[in-house]
């Protein structure tokens, strides 16, 4: 039964272990190879609660700035400060981590279902869909999805809804914050847009420096 147990949103957690180490495997020359990724602040992470926990990130690609997270995130938990050396780490990564990011961008490819796999709360934006503006109200059960996450783990949100800089927040940010009570912890990104493509995917320059 323990093989197949599931989290809140009834992903089997020993696939989402795999896959957590397979990308991470994937990606980790992307941080601590081609490019180079500094990292200021991370021993705070492991003074942090279990669970119930929101990280409000700016946002320059779809994914490269999830998926940094994810590593640097896991590897101060098994003790490292501000680095992301030796891999090690992803042999037990913290399997409650999640993202928000768009229903209709985690649908587009077998890879970013793998990634929506790995932790995505998917979202019906209010403001944008398929390329085109528009003016939707909120869908309950998106807040309610995101509750679920925070109740069960940490969460990463991107308040600007898009990579585009210097994009106002949105509110809804601030009607999580006010509803569920979560700690807050604030993260500031660079050199994410000079390193990658817009999905995060593909590496545009090498020797960028990175921070986190």
């Amino acid at each position: 039964m323990g093989l197949f147990k599931k989290n809140p949103f009834g992903h089997i957690l020993f696939i989402k272990k795999f896959l957590i180490r397979f990308l991470g495997l994937m990606t980790h020359q992307r941080y601590k190879g081609f490019n180079k990724l500094e990292i200021e602040g991370s021993e705070i992470l492991r003074n942090l609660p279990e669970s119930n926990v929101l990280f409000i990130s700016n946002h320059q690609t779809y994914f490269a700035d999830v998926v940094a997270m994810f590593h640097v995130f896991n590897a101060t938990l098994s003790g490292r400060t501000d680095s992301i050396k030796n891999i090690g780490y992803l042999w037990n990564p913290k399997l409650n981590i999640y993202y928000v990011a768009a229903a209709e961008t985690m649908r587009k490819s077998v890879l970013t279902k793998i990634l929506a796999y790995v932790g995505s709360v998917s979202i019906q934006r209010t403001w944008r869909a398929d390329g085109e503006d528009v003016n939707r109200t909120v869908k309950m059960s998106d807040i309610t999805n995101i509750g679920v996450a925070l109740d069960d783990g940490w969460v990463i949100t991107f308040p600007q809804g898009t990579t585009t800089p210097w994009k106002p927040l949105r509110k809804g940010t601030a009607h999580i914050i006010k509803k569920f009570k979560p700690i807050v912890v604030p993260v500031v990104i660079d050199g994410f847009r000079r390193s990658f493509d817009k999905k995060g995917l593909r590496i545009k320059k090498k020797g960028i420096l990175q921070s986190m």
